[in-house]
């Protein structure tokens, strides 16, 4: 490699690198911004910074060979003060989709603008029908709650509480509940969580891991009732800012807009509320038994993701009867 100083980039002068130089260039080849300590690009939160970490690595290590590690940490935390961003707008108008944006009126367009939520599906208005999926649910659901849940995930594509509920699927197990929550992680990728209700009513820390997320998963609904309510209410309702604490962090007021989904072999109870306040935000949907004869399909998960792009439109039928 050539190492004479015609050879070196802008932003080294033989000896030091020049930050400020540096995450401009850097910033330009890889346009990010920084929100709240957490990277963006225009396809959606970067999870693992490691990428980053990566990306400046192969920058700086044609003219450095020592000390990387160091550098590379200390240029990460000058791309994000230079890609500083004040908090995105929460867009009820519209849903990022990973080829573009779609507009509650219907239109669509491939252009990609910052946002807090960018699903992992295709808008596909000629995608078929996801029959296969139509099926599951039909031998999973009594008929008239299928469009219950197709309202409620619907509900879930927009950054918003207004619907103030919470939905939990109850059976005797086995029932295949949880490839619903396989299927929406395929469509919200990063936008959805899977925790537990118990644990996000009492520990102080996981109610922050929720911010930004547009579904929380409880695969496995815990039967001990709740011995308190308070935040689970709180989140189902969200109207104001709450209190929001991540570890070895000072605690900040953060909007929530997340929606529960939860299954289970019962209800979720409280051991000291009883108020109606509690019971009228659940949205309980009973399964269908399992058929004694029955062959489980080792592949439905895999077959049910390929018919993603067409149960993103059945969603989006459930959302617009809500909208209207």
């Amino acid at each position: 490699m050539d190492m004479t100083p015609q050879a070196w980039p802008d932003w080294y002068d033989g000896r030091h690198i020049n930050e400020v130089l540096f995450c401009q260039q850097f910033l330009d080849k890889h346009p990010m911004k920084c929100v709240r300590g957490r990277l963006f690009t225009v396809d959606g939160l970067i999870e693992d910074e490691g990428q980053i970490g990566n990306l400046i690595l192969e920058e700086i290590s044609g003219v450095l060979t020592s000390g990387l590690s160091k550098v590379v940490t200390n240029l990460l935390a000058s791309i994000k003060l230079q890609a500083y961003s004040p908090p995105l707008p929460i867009e009820t108008d519209r849903i990022h989709v990973s080829n573009g944006t779609y507009f509650m009126d219907g239109s669509f367009t491939a252009d990609k603008s910052y946002c807090n939520n960018r699903l992992t599906v295709s808008y596909n208005p000629d995608a078929p029908a996801p029959n296969r999926w139509l099926q599951f649910l039909s031998e999973l659901l009594q008929p008239e709650d299928i469009p219950t849940l197709q309202e409620f995930l619907g509900y879930c594509l927009l950054p918003t509480t207004k619907g103030q509920k919470m939905l939990m699927l109850i059976g005797k197990g086995g029932e295949g509940k949880s490839r619903i929550g396989v299927v929406m992680n395929a469509i919200f990728g990063l936008n959805m969580n899977t925790t537990s209700i118990q644990k996000v009513e009492n520990s102080r820390f996981a109610r922050a891991d929720l911010e930004g997320k547009l579904l929380m998963l409880d695969d496995d609904l815990d039967m001990n009732a709740l011995t308190k309510t308070n935040y689970i209410k709180s989140i189902v309702t969200a109207e104001l800012r709450m209190d929001l604490e991540r570890k070895r962090e000072q605690s900040y007021q953060g909007l929530l807009y997340v929606r529960f989904l939860c299954f289970g072999n019962g209800a979720l109870t409280a051991l000291h509320d009883r108020s109606d306040g509690f019971f009228r935000r659940q949205i309980i949907l009973t399964t269908k038994d399992k058929p004694v004869d029955r062959f489980d399909d080792p592949f439905l998960a895999e077959k049910l993701i390929a018919e993603k792009e067409g149960i993103f439109l059945w969603m989006l039928e459930g959302l617009r009867r809500l909208v209207v």
